[in-house]
């Protein structure tokens, strides 16, 4: 299963804030991400903040398309009111209001990916 980081440049010093701000946070009403047409485009497993100093990061494990799973987050009414809890501990505006901002900001935010190990990649034992 795939994972995706992405990164907030952030004002230090907010670190109280912002893990109030993450720990309230309202799930996403389904895992499933759909596309366009409805259909299933993938599946968010599992996510998880870091924070040190000025940089916090969100990284997201899922199954499928990530430009659909962004466009999903997009739409999420929990994911909307953490973006906009954030907006004064940003040290760098993020146009996230609309959903082709949030996925332009997404994809912009994005960390490449180095590594991914998991056990489930694994051959299982017999």
């Amino acid at each position: 299963m795939p994972f995706a980081a992405i990164t907030y440049d952030i004002k230090p010093g907010y670190e109280a804030e912002l893990t109030e701000i993450f720990g309230s946070f309202k799930r996403v009403r389904s895992s499933r991400v759909q596309d366009a047409q409805g259909e299933t485009a993938g599946t968010i497993l599992a996510t998880a903040v870091f924070l040190r100093d000025d940089t916090l990061v969100r990284v997201i494990e899922y199954t499928g398309d990530l430009d659909a799973v962004a466009r999903h987050m997009a739409s999420q009414p929990g994911v909307r009111e953490v973006e906009a809890k954030l907006k004064p501990y940003l040290s760098k505006p993020r146009d996230t209001d609309t959903v082709e901002g949030f996925v332009a900001t997404f994809k912009r935010s994005l960390l490449n990916t180095v590594a991914q190990i998991s056990v489930r990649d694994l051959p299982s034992a017999a």
